[in-house]
């Protein structure tokens, strides 16, 4: 088989992936894969900003640590983030040294600093309404043209390569990967893996992520044995522009922090009647409401008006989206946007700490695919970008400060297929690749039950056993590799929010509305080992 070997593996291209290589590459071989190519994932999809305390003035870190509490609904570990606001200004430094073009205040002094929902102050700090991209571009302009960087493009992850699996001592030594090229299986060898594959969101029918969003580093690192956290807090972002054109095409919520309206077809407001912050409440307030609304109401969807804002104002800060908005004949500067929620962010994810260490060694998590404890049961608006390069800080101190005698340097056993044929089937993948996404958008969705959840588990049971049957005996392909990790998040989402009796955050269940913090008030933690799970 052919075989690759690097210092460090970085599995994944988004935000957390480019910043971790750029740390690391001038002391170590660092090789990245991405499944598409480097410029596809969530970080380019990102329009609102990063939240960081950059107006001393008016605001400080204190502030921004109650708020992102508060917002996590009693989940978030305190030292976490504690740990990550205290370095957001450092990173955003490091942001602007890098070319970052961020906006700057129309007095020409600093940078124009926006509000979104759950943060009492402006703070987020944004390149227009198209932060994301304009991030992603200027680190991946970086990697390109760095000599210590090698990446590969068309590259699958498919599964970890454990040593003593299932033992105190497992070490992972990298990873089999699909050449989508050449439609075989290699082996990349590292003295450090990275996992930073993102997020599920694409386990629900509607969501505001790219295709690529499959929960696969969530998945491997599953089935290598680590800890995940959390899964039952799916973020569904509230304003997802609805027209049959438009595929999850994202409305920030910077719109809102601008004064933006959530009203109903009438044009009646309704956030004053769910929570006194209105449109600047917490994603999951907001969220239910447009979902309480429209089944109340029988609409298809709720509209986002901010045509009462100067035009000049609106394409000066949101070119992209009246630009977007104007290719499906929708004039926001005179005419309110139709929007619904869709799966947007995996709270959970990857346990790990400080350092962005897994319970394996020489295995990392950063970025979405991590639970670091920073978010708890809601993540605020724009502290995703920020975890993404503190922790990219973090892991890059880390693999620096290991001696290279530590690495493990066992013999990999090369990946039989053998016993496999190629299949003629390809339609049970599509299908049962739908279905998944129905089952979790009717049955774990923004409101849940007991009974949906139950009926979940069961169709979900039965998808994985025809899964695993397809995967033992066909040869396999993208699709195969992205449903097997797809069905397996849904699992673990499933048997996450079963084990939560109460309502908190983004999980809401009908059965148990209210929160409970005598028996709740802690990480919902799900292990492949047996009897690890609590």
């Amino acid at each position: 088989m052919q075989q690759k070997n690097t210092d460090v593996l970085i599995i994944g291209s988004g935000a957390a992936g480019l910043s971790l290589a750029l740390k690391l590459a001038d002391k170590f071989s660092v090789c990245m894969i991405a499944k598409t190519d480097l410029k596809t994932g969530s970080t380019r999809y990102a329009q609102g900003g990063i939240a960081a305390v950059m107006d001393e003035l008016n605001d400080d870190a204190q502030l921004h640590i109650a708020d992102t509490i508060s917002a996590g609904a009693g989940l978030c570990h305190e030292d976490v983030v504690d740990y990550c606001i205290k370095r957001a200004k450092n990173e955003i430094q490091w942001l602007i040294d890098q070319g970052t073009p961020f906006t700057p205040h129309e007095s020409g002094t600093g940078y124009h600093l926006t509000r979104e929902g759950g943060h009492s102050r402006r703070r987020v700090i944004h390149a227009d309404d198209a932060t994301g991209l304009a991030l992603s571009n200027t680190l991946l302009n970086k990697v390109k043209h760095h000599p210590g960087i090698t990446y590969y493009e068309n590259y699958l992850a498919v599964d970890l390569i454990i040593h003593n699996k299932y033992q105190e001592n497992a070490t992972c030594q990298g990873i089999y990967v699909l050449n989508k090229q050449t439609s075989q299986v290699e082996i990349i060898q590292a003295a450090h893996t990275v996992l930073a594959t993102g997020g599920a969101s694409k386990v629900y029918l509607y969501t505001s992520n790219p295709d690529t969003s499959s929960g696969d580093g969530i998945a491997m690192a599953w089935r290598a044995g680590c800890h995940i956290a959390n899964m039952e807090f799916n973020q569904f972002h509230p304003t997802c522009l609805y027209h049959p054109e438009a595929k999850s095409f994202l409305i920030t919520e910077a719109l809102r922090g601008e004064g933006a309206k959530l009203v109903l077809p009438g044009g009646e407001a309704f956030m004053h009647k769910f929570d006194p912050r209105e449109e600047l409440a917490p994603r999951d307030i907001v969220a239910r409401a447009i979902d309480y609304e429209m089944k109340r109401t029988g609409s298809e969807c709720v509209y986002l008006d901010i045509s009462h804002r100067e035009k000049s104002f609106i394409t000066r800060h949101f070119p992209n989206i009246y630009e977007k908005c104007l290719q499906y004949h929708i004039d926001i500067t005179t005419e309110a946007i139709p929007v619904v929620p869709a799966a947007h962010y995996t709270c959970g994810g990857v346990v790990t700490n400080l350092q962005g260490k897994t319970n394996i060694n020489q295995l990392f998590a950063i970025g979405e695919t991590a639970s670091t404890g920073l978010h708890g049961a809601n993540r605020m608006a724009s502290n995703s970008l920020l975890e993404c390069l503190v922790f990219a800080q973090s892991v890059a101190n880390s693999i620096l400060e290991t001696p290279p005698e530590k690495r493990c340097e066992e013999l990999i056993p090369n990946w039989d297929d053998s016993r496999v044929t190629g299949s003629q089937e390809q339609v049970i993948i599509s299908h049962n690749w739908d279905e998944l996404r129905r089952v979790m958008w009717d049955y774990v969705g923004i409101v849940r039950s007991d009974k949906r959840l139950n009926k979940a588990l069961q169709r979900i049971n039965l998808l994985k056993f025809e899964v695993d049957d397809y995967y033992r005996q066909y040869t396999i392909n993208n699709d195969l590799v992205e449903l097997r990790n797809l069905v397996q998040v849904a699992e673990i989402i499933i048997k996450s929010a079963m084990q939560r009796k109460e309502s908190r955050g983004l999980h809401y269940t009908l059965d148990y509305p209210y929160q409970d913090d005598k028996a709740f008030k802690c990480d919902t933690i799900l292990s492949s080992w047996p009897g690890n799970s609590h």
